[in-house]
């Protein structure tokens, strides 16, 4: 991902939503200027644990409106490890590319990775399950629903320590509707890449990496 996003030591990153700030971190050991946001107060606190400092921050917000004091403040953004399509309406989905757009400067690039829909459903499994190390069984039932794009996913485990269930779900896209989301914003997808491999994407990859780069031309509204 540092090869991609080709910056010099000291461009300003944001990573949203960081979670627990696993890659913020390591961005900024890599000598840039970050930003992490993230709705949950606990895994901010988790990633504060890991350490702040003046290149290392961490912002507690939801990404679908973005503090207005970021426009055109960062060289990059990445959207890492499926951290995306959790919103109830696709139009959140919209709303953070826009978001994305607007706090990026001109001519800096969206790191996007999470689910390809073609692929993930090529290799769809409805049940599977497996043993941890401790004994504890981990059973996943799936369901996809092809009109809304939604894949809904059921969990359960039992252990010796401790058993639970959820659920949760999530909106997969194909590569085209992505990138359309994004040329809709003003980001332009300018290289698609087989998860964190440096292999073209591909029809059955279930992962998609994704580099999108805003467009340096101011954009012209259209008169009606």
């Amino acid at each position: 991902m540092l090869e991609l996003l080709e910056l010099p030591a000291g461009s300003r990153v944001l990573d949203v939503p960081c979670g627990q700030g696993r890659h913020a971190h390591l961005l900024a050991e890599a000598g840039f200027d970050v930003d992490g946001l993230d709705y949950s107060a606990d895994l901010l606190a988790l990633a504060k644990r890991r350490g702040t400092g003046p290149r290392l921050r961490y912002t507690r917000g939801d990404m679908r409106r973005l503090p207005a004091r970021w426009t055109r403040r960062f060289d990059a953004i990445v959207n890492l490890f499926t951290s995306f399509g959790f919103f109830a309406d696709p139009a959140d989905d919209a709303r953070v590319i826009e978001e994305f757009a607007r706090v990026l400067r001109p001519g800096g690039v969206l790191v996007w990775h999470g689910g390809s829909r073609d692929g993930v459903m090529a290799r769809f499994l409805a049940r599977d399950w497996w043993q941890t190390r401790d004994g504890t069984i981990v059973a996943h039932e799936r369901s996809f629903d092809p009109l809304s794009g939604t894949l809904s996913i059921r969990s359960v485990w039992r252990g010796k320590r401790r058993s639970g269930e959820r659920a949760h779900r999530i909106r997969l896209y194909t590569p085209t509707r992505l990138a359309e989301l994004c040329a809709a914003a003003g980001l332009i997808v300018e290289q698609a890449f087989d998860g964190f491999t440096d292999r073209p994407l591909r029809r059955r990859s279930s992962e998609m990496l994704l580099l999108a780069r805003k467009d340096p031309l101011p954009r012209r509204r259209v008169r009606r």
